[in-house]
């Protein structure tokens, strides 16, 4: 009977510690096929380049493709959304910004709750927006442009990564006092294209996507949008020297769906902090005007708790609407 009763126990055991043992498996040989990444922006933008650079690293050191597939609307919200219906088994991801953050007070009634319905994977890096202008606008500085602009009210346009993004609601926190025209578009390839053509006059961009173009002198950059100058521009001031408490910055990371197997979470966050550390990966960031983060999966997730309170006040202070 005892020898009996001590198998039976051993059966129990070993049942109960099998689903365990299959899902550290699994997550061991996962990928075993493409792994999509969503982003909710236009090929070109800063979301787009840094997933396209991260979806790189990421297919050398699993080896599998990570494949970028941009669904732009509603600010992002169809991407999202689109990440929320997924299966949660790690193979659909969604390059997380600060427009997630954002669109949780922006737009009064979503299908999803982010917060609730996206799993935190990994902070990926921080990024200032700089407020750059169409070399025909007769201003060097930021004080020059206010100046333009409250001349010529109603008559200097605005352009955006879309409603509901960064570069948005930046601008709108800029214009408090200050009458600007909002032009948003699918993300910051579209809205360069038309800076660049003269077919409108200011843009927040983000640094990564407009670094190339100030460089060669395309763009005038007046300030950049972080408490600091920038490693990228080092010559260009910070708005809060002419505005003093201005600040936002972008913020990158990975999601997945509510209930991907915390296995898999896992794997991909120690791969994606594997990337991060590296130094040729934190050169070709810091070239781009971003900081490289990383970090754990909580963490990340006491960042986004966080930053869409704040934002959320960002939002209710300027008056933003979707347009």
């Amino acid at each position: 009977m005892k020898l009996a009763r001590r198998k039976a126990l051993s059966l129990a055991a070993f049942a109960c510690a099998c689903p365990a043992v299959l899902r550290t498996a699994w997550a061991q040989a996962y990928p075993t096929r493409p792994v999509r990444v969503i982003v909710g922006f236009a090929p070109g933008g800063s979301a787009d380049i840094l997933a396209r650079l991260m979806g790189q690293w990421l297919s050398e050191r699993f080896g599998q493709q990570f494949i970028v597939e941009n669904r732009t609307g509603a600010g992002t919200n169809i991407a999202t959304e689109a990440v929320t219906r997924a299966m949660a088994d790690g193979y659909t991801l969604l390059l997380t910004t600060a427009a997630n953050f954002i669109n949780a007070t922006l737009y009064e009634k979503l299908s999803f709750n982010f917060i609730r319905d996206i799993a935190p994977v990994v902070l990926l890096a921080r990024e200032p927006n700089v407020m750059v202008v169409h070399p025909s606008v007769p201003a060097s500085t930021v004080p020059e442009f206010i100046a333009v602009a409250r001349a010529n009210a109603g008559k200097i346009t605005m352009a955006s990564g879309g409603n509901g993004a960064p570069s948005h609601v930046t601008g709108e926190l800029f214009k408090t006092g200050v009458n600007l025209v909002h032009v948003p578009y699918r993300g910051a390839g579209p809205a360069l294209s038309d800076l660049l053509a003269g077919q409108v006059l200011l843009y927040f961009a983000p640094m990564s996507a407009a670094v190339e173009y100030i460089r060669a002198g395309k763009l005038r950059a007046l300030a950049v949008t972080a408490a600091t100058r920038s490693e990228a521009l080092t010559n260009v001031p910070a708005v809060n020297e002419f505005v003093p408490g201005f600040e936002a910055s972008q913020w990158y990371g990975i999601g997945a769906p509510r209930n991907t197997p915390a296995e898999i979470v896992e794997r991909l966050n120690l791969e994606a902090n594997a990337v991060l550390s590296h130094p040729m990966v934190k050169a070709r960031l810091s070239d781009l005007g971003e900081t490289p983060l990383g970090g754990s999966s909580t963490a990340f997730g006491r960042l986004i708790a966080e930053e869409t309170e704040r934002w959320g006040r960002v939002v209710r202070f300027s008056g933003a609407k979707p347009d």
